[in-house]
């Protein structure tokens, strides 16, 4: 979906000086309560979670990645090109020795549960006792709270929007002295995003219709799925389309009955696509099969009118990817309402 993005991963190096022939300004950085100084860019990077992996790459920082970790699915086509070496440590979270195997100075984590105050891989002090400086995603610990949630995954404060990837890419832009790929990715994907609320508008500006859930997965396929909040990406997503979300909390992603989300009969359901198989509801298909046979689910407007849109998980987490979730439910919302 992030066809723009290839110009960034695939031409920089002749678009834009490397780090030998720039001049690098030194830069401090508050990063989640931890303030860094970088006297020089980092050269190499072990990225725990897919986002950090694709925004390094959407910046042209392929040959600074030394391992990656945590993947919910492939590549976008744009990036597969300039990733397609990359080391995987691990398919979820790597083990601390691995990442340190790597000799990074820097990791980079897209999720507090990984590189935090009890992180799964480690903490950011046993990192930088080792002399490893650390970066975790504005977007997991701005706005939001981690002791809130139902299923680990949290509650936001303050509802998320894409300033926080803005001020991300903004701000990996000057540690890696690369502030024109910085400038010229946000303001590609800010342009999309006016170019799809356009579509969205015109979709529903004759339909009254806009309400709509989000299904990322759950444990039992006729258990309470984990459904989108009002407060996560999704929620942006939502207001960004002009649509109502069904789930109004500031839980990220709550478990949330299949009665309750059916009374509140949603107008689109849209789906977490993914690679991984914690779950059984990690698989597409068995959401798609459970909803149209489920006699609660069945019912729903959504899935009598087969208003389902398919979305990569990733697009679903606070990423570069929401731009690409944004684009393709206007473009689904389009085609529900003419017919194509």
């Amino acid at each position: 979906m992030i066809k723009h993005l290839a110009s960034f991963a695939l031409c920089a190096a002749a678009l834009f000086p490397t780090f030998s022939q720039a001049k690098y300004q030194p830069v401090t950085i508050d990063n989640c309560g931890v303030t860094t100084t970088w006297q020089t860019p980092p050269q190499r990077v072990v990225t725990i979670g897919q986002h950090e992996t694709e925004l390094l790459l959407a910046l042209g920082l392929e040959k600074n990645i030394v391992g990656t970790a945590v993947w919910f699915g492939a590549l976008p086509p744009s990036l597969q090109s300039a990733g397609k070496g990359l080391t995987r440590l691990a398919e979820n979270a790597p083990g601390f020795e691995a990442v340190v195997a790597q000799r990074p100075d820097l990791v980079a984590a897209q999720y507090t549960y990984h590189v935090g105050e009890q992180g799964e891989v480690a903490t950011r002090q046993q990192f930088a006792g080792l002399g490893i400086n650390t970066w975790i995603a504005p977007a997991d610990c701005v706005g939001k709270s981690l002791t809130a949630g139902s299923n680990g995954d949290g509650g936001r404060d303050k509802p998320f929007t894409l300033d926080l990837i803005y001020q991300e890419i903004d701000a990996l832009g000057k540690i890696f002295g690369v502030t024109d790929r910085a400038s010229a990715l946000a303001a590609t994907l800010r342009n999309r995003v006016a170019q799809a609320q356009h579509t969205a508008r015109d979709a529903l500006k004759h339909n009254a219709q806009g309400n709509v859930v989000f299904w990322f997965s759950s444990t039992r396929l006729n258990g309470d799925p984990w459904v989108a909040g009002s407060a996560g990406a999704p929620g942006w997503i939502a207001r960004t389309l002009g649509l109502t979300n069904i789930i109004d909390t500031a839980e990220e992603w709550p478990a949330v009955s299949w009665e309750t989300i059916a009374r509140r009969d949603p107008d689109y359901i849209v789906l977490a696509s993914m690679a991984r198989r914690l779950y059984p509801a990690d698989d597409v298909e068995q959401k798609l099969a459970f909803l149209r046979s489920d006699p609660v689910t069945r019912e729903m407007t959504a899935v009598k009118r087969n208003r389902i849109i398919v979305v990569p998980a990733m697009s679903l987490n606070p990423s570069l990817r929401n731009v690409d979730a944004v684009e393709a439910i206007s473009q689904r919302i389009a085609a529900f309402h003419t017919g194509s």
